[in-house]
């Protein structure tokens, strides 16, 4: 064997850091306070240089590398630079879920062992609810909305106030050479089964997943855009945007907490984002709700979460002309692992059913399909299992968890159900819990949401199997209807007669007021079940 002559260069977030304050220090970061408000503006060498005060303030405070510092924050400017900060000086960026029921978050921050929490004011009754739980928190860092330092804030005991903390350090922070495998930041899944996990990024793979964000093929993260990043900076890292655009030099917007459709549009309408990443939930929101808004500055807006249905990304294309780019991957990716782009050849007015589609396999990680018994499928675009998949941004375990079931042969499990076609496009057809299977056969529950929400009078859809005593399990039907749209169980299923198998229609239906959702914006079929076996939702048959 031939060694190479190349450097062994650290892959770190130091890197992209002094990377994005020497190479794109005039690059912007935006922050939103609210309708009527001035907005915030500052630069990419201005936030390295606050960064460093937070370094030495976190030093001070006794935060020594590999302790794990939390953050309970919207996006905004300081979650930003926590978010450079923690892991460069060696500690630990634990992003603490602001939607996590009580006992959940308690859980998350005792198990990862947080030693400091840095807070949002607006979230202080959130955590003050479990504050006395918590048995490893020494320091409570509060970003107060006024700028009095010394307005009370009850139930943290004493809390010390972000600016006055770093107003006392000095420029100028001397960062630790870190291991580029040393963890960087740790986030935890939405738990909707058990204890939520936690997972362990390093610096290296996070370091890998932002060149990936910034290739073509995937979330094309480059110098001349301006990211809207609506995705929560508490969910897998915001998606890497934060940490791309720092290595792109892209702009970045942060709405904060403010991502109802009016004052979001009006954000958008404002500011001139070009891309931005979104959950359906809030696209579908602003469909709804801001037809006439102007979001004519976007080239695209990525997807994720769950499943787009078509009726959103034909609406949001005809109503707005931007396009919607679906993405998939999960805390557990980074979560960068497949997106949807149209391949060569597919006319722009013909691609939708390209998008439709969960995405591509993006290079650096690898994809599979496995049956019941770990049997690998050919990518032949009708075998259908659960979907394996390995990379360097991939997790090969939870953190102090073994969950031995969840990986195979060092592939992790994702607990999606998929077709892969032979040029390497995924079709997620259900999650795995969430399989319909009606005498023998598989009913997929996603299909039947895109198609139902395809219809002109349906908000939102979720399906779920119940019991059967003929075909053990048939589909149960939730639909939210449009506000003042009247709409019969009859007519939902004429309008899926032409278009799903006939076997695949369902005889029980149920109107609901809005669809639960888990932590992270996803459809949450668990309570949807819940709720019918208790007797909570009221059934229409057809």
């Amino acid at each position: 064997m031939i060694e190479s002559t190349m450097q062994d260069f650290p892959l770190t977030i130091n890197h992209l850091v002094r990377h994005g304050r020497q190479v794109h220090g005039d690059a912007t970061v935006t922050t939103f306070h609210g309708p009527g408000q001035p907005l915030e503006v500052t630069t990419f060498a201005d936030v390295g240089d606050r960064t460093d005060l937070l370094a030495a303030a976190l030093q001070r405070l006794g935060v020594e590398q590999g302790d794990r510092v939390g953050t309970f924050m919207w996006n905004n400017q300081r979650h930003m630079e926590a978010y450079l900060a923690v892991p460069c000086m060696g500690a630990v960026l634990h992003t603490l879920n602001i939607r996590l029921f009580p006992e959940q978050l308690v859980y998350v921050v005792n198990h990862a062992e947080d030693k400091v929490i840095i807070i949002d004011e607006s979230l202080v009754p959130l955590l003050a609810n479990v504050f006395d739980q918590l048995t490893t928190v020494e320091h409570i860092i509060v970003c107060r909305t006024g700028d009095d330092p010394a307005s009370e804030i009850s139930g943290l005991g004493d809390v010390l106030d972000y600016e006055t903390l770093i107003a006392a350090e000095s420029p100028g922070f001397v960062y630790p050479e870190v291991d580029e495998r040393a963890a960087a930041a740790m986030c935890y899944t939405s738990g909707t089964t058990g204890n939520p996990k936690g997972v362990a990024y390093s610096h290296r793979s996070t370091h890998l997943h932002s060149l990936a964000a910034m290739s073509a093929n995937t979330l094309q993260v480059g110098h001349t855009e301006r990211i809207l990043a609506i995705v929560p900076m508490f969910h897998a890292n915001c998606w890497g945007l934060i940490y791309a655009a720092l290595a792109a030099g892209a702009d970045l917007i942060m709405p904060q907490q403010f991502l109802q459709s009016e004052p979001l549009t009006g954000l958008i309408a404002e500011t001139k984002p070009t891309i931005s990443g979104a959950v359906p939930t809030v696209l579908n929101d602003i469909l709804a709700n801001q037809p006439d808004a102007d979001l004519s500055s976007l080239r695209y807006v990525v997807c994720g979460g769950s499943a787009v249905p078509r009726s959103l990304i034909e609406g949001f294309r005809s109503t707005f002309g931007v396009d919607v780019l679906q993405a998939w991957g999960m805390t557990e990716t980074s979560p960068l692992a497949a997106v949807g782009w149209p391949p060569r050849g597919v006319d722009h007015a013909d691609d939708v059913d390209f998008r439709v589609k969960t995405g591509r396999v993006v290079a650096g990680v690898e994809v599979r399909i496995c049956d019941d018994e770990g049997d690998v499928l050919p990518w032949d675009g009708e075998s259908q299992g659960e979907i394996e998949i390995r990379g360097p941004w991939i997790t090969g375990s939870y953190y102090l968890d073994p969950n031995e079931e969840k990986f195979h042969d060092g592939w992790l499990r994702t607990g999606d159900v998929a077709t892969i076609e032979a040029d390497g496009f995924i079709q997620i057809t259900d999650r795995a819990k969430d399989v319909i299977k009606s005498g023998g056969e598989w009913i997929s529950s996603v299909d039947l949401e895109n198609e139902l929400m395809g219809h002109p009078a349906v908000r939102e859809a979720a399906v779920v199997g119940i019991p059967d005593d003929r075909w053990d399990e048939r589909p149960l039907a939730c639909v939210v209807v449009h506000d003042n749209t009247d709409v019969t169980v009859g007519e939902l299923k004429a309008y899926l007669e032409e278009r799903v198998a006939k076997w695949w229609l369902p005889e029980r239906w149920a109107f609901v007021d809005e669809v639960p959702k888990t932590s992270v914006g996803k459809f949450s079929k668990k309570d949807l079940r819940t709720a019918y076996a208790d007797g909570g939702l009221e059934i229409r048959e057809a």
